[in-house]
């Protein structure tokens, strides 16, 4: 009979070519469609456009904050790379 085994180690990912412009991107993406969920649904453009803005914000600061720590996780081979 064979066993699930729960403890493999997940395997190494790869950094992406560009990670900062592409979290900015899919940020601004996500920002957009608050945005235009707003315009489509008749609520406040500009207060969804300033919420935005900050999601944007946040979420951008965030996203790099975690690239640059998987960096240099990678680079001192300090754990995965990654946040837990």
């Amino acid at each position: 009979m064979r066993r699930l085994r729960w403890d493999a180690p997940d395997p190494p990912r790869n950094l992406p070519k560009h990670p900062y412009r592409d979290s900015a991107l899919i940020c601004g993406a996500l920002a957009l469609v608050v945005v235009l969920v707003a315009f489509l649904t008749g609520g406040s453009v500009l207060r969804a456009v300033v919420y935005a803005a900050l999601a944007f914000v946040a979420a951008t600061a965030w996203s790099w904050r975690s690239w640059r720590k998987r960096e240099r996780d990678a680079r001192t081979g300090n754990g995965e790379g990654h946040d837990r």
